[in-house]
């Protein structure tokens, strides 16, 4: 008897675009990819009605939502109104408590409202910001992976993640996470599966771990 197709569903992290996922390969004969681009928000728009739009997209049921950094955020908003087979995060964070203290401080003296026009106007700065400090080195490499360089989209983006209200773990979410990750320190997560030598941008960088990994992670959860 043949096995439906288990639908996977990718969001990318902040501004960037979706061919950040180009060398994930999963079996076809068991998994179809499918990659979510990121919406321009309407004005005020919360996370949750932000997240609601982003499911117009998803067109299958008991899908597995992965999200990569802010994507990460965005999929468990997501994963709130649907069900879902699986939920899977990686270089992002679980709730609130897990932010850095750089940016739970951005979110009580709204520091974050300073950046946006900076990161637009210099790529260097998105690039790092998006990525982490380490991406500097081979930045002509991972310029072509930002592709939302929209003062109304990281206004919004970055303070829906300083500003991200979550207490409390969602049940049964999978958090795979860089030891190295310079945009969520380690230090700062808890029960994630750890990957050595990893930096935030390691969804380009460990692609063949994850190739290697993800069927596995989403078949036995």
């Amino acid at each position: 008897m043949i096995q439906p197709l288990i639908h996977v569903y990718f969001m990318p992290g902040m501004a960037a675009s979706p061919r950040i996922f180009e060398h994930i390969k999963l079996p076809k004969d068991q998994f179809q990819i499918h990659l979510l681009e990121w919406l321009i928000p309407n004005s005020n728009e919360t996370i949750e009605a932000y997240a609601s739009r982003m499911l117009s997209h998803v067109t299958h049921n008991n899908v597995v939502l992965v999200g990569v950094s802010f994507g990460g955020i965005v999929v468990q908003e997501m994963s709130k109104q649907i069900k879902v087979r699986n939920l899977i995060i990686i270089s992002s964070v679980k709730t609130m408590h897990e932010l850095p203290k750089r940016m739970r401080l951005a979110k009580i003296t709204k520091a974050y409202k300073l950046l946006p026009t900076q990161l637009v106007n210099n790529m260097d700065t998105l690039a790092k910001y998006a990525f982490g400090k380490n991406v500097m080195k081979r930045l002509d490499l991972y310029q072509k992976y930002l592709s939302v360089p929209d003062a109304k989209y990281l206004n919004w983006a970055i303070e829906k993640v300083v500003c991200w209200e979550q207490e409390n773990v969602i049940p049964n979410i999978i958090h795979i996470h860089g030891e190295n990750d310079f945009v969520f320190p380690i230090k700062h997560i808890s029960n994630c599966i750890t990957l050595k030598n990893a930096t935030h941008i390691m969804i380009i960088s460990k692609y063949k771990w994850f190739n290697a990994n993800l069927p596995r992670i989403i078949l036995e959860n």
